[in-house]
């Protein structure tokens, strides 16, 4: 399970204001965000194990993040990792919309994936959703379709969406959001083949499980006069802040 609502083109003064949680597997080693050496105006974190990223965003203000689809089939080992698409987005120079209608969707498991610059931002699925140019606007995306309304996310967008109402426009205040430990209703919690006990971990936005839950919790906060601010705030498997980096940059 992953979260991301974020606001694109929605404020007068950012292209972008993005708050995002990434949960996996606490075994699955993992490099903090830093600038990558092999492309030096990307930054991004690394998944160790399969050398992709989750989120990332280059100097250039070519930018991208990738949430898995939820799904019950056994991942075939001979599909590519979904996370090498944020980096050959970054590094490329097709317009948003151009690599999303060119990439092998077939090639990977399941996924929702978000490409952008400072003028387009482009919605893509492999799993039967249709490639989507978004307008301006408030958004949330998970482990399913763009906006679909599981609790969390509902709940997420709502808080986002009061904090740009009242202008506070900070990391710490996204950071705040996306820590929100709170879970679902009873009747709202859909099991899916899960434990009871896991269901229920996996309907709060921030989740703590001993084998798997939010490793690391993201900030964009993108103006539009091209300066960037980038905030990730990392996690133990007790949902204790383990270590936090913020980078500052402009985009040309």
């Amino acid at each position: 399970m992953c979260l991301v609502v974020f606001g694109w083109q929605s404020h007068p003064d950012y292209h972008l204001i993005l708050a995002a949680n990434r949960d996996e597997y606490h075994l699955r080693p993992t490099e903090d965000a830093h600038w990558w050496q092999e492309n030096p105006d990307m930054l991004a974190g690394r998944d160790s194990q399969a050398s992709g990223t989750w989120l990332g965003m280059s100097k250039q203000g070519r930018a991208g993040v990738i949430t898995n689809y939820r799904e019950h089939e056994i991942r075939d080992p001979a599909k590519l990792s979904r996370g090498g698409l944020i980096p050959e987005f970054i590094k490329g120079r097709n317009k948003p919309h151009d690599f999303a209608q060119t990439m092998h969707g077939e090639d990977y498991a399941g996924f929702n994936l978000l490409v952008f610059d400072d003028k387009e931002m482009t919605y893509a699925s492999n799993r039967g959703d249709h490639l989507a140019a978004l307008q301006p606007g408030i958004y949330g995306l998970g482990n399913a379709s763009l906006d679909t309304p599981w609790p969390k996310l509902v709940r997420s967008k709502r808080a986002f969406e009061m904090l740009l109402t009242k202008g506070d426009i900070n990391s710490a205040a996204f950071m705040k959001l996306l820590n929100n430990r709170q879970q679902a209703k009873a009747d709202e919690i859909e099991e899916d083949n899960l434990s009871r006990e896991l269901a229920q971990a996996l309907s709060a936005p921030f989740i703590v499980t001993p084998q798997y839950g939010t490793r690391c919790s993201s900030v964009i906060l993108w103006s539009r006069d091209g300066n960037v601010e980038f905030t990730e705030r990392r996690f133990d498997p007790s949902g204790t802040t383990s270590g936090e980096s913020t980078f500052r940059f402009r985009c040309s």
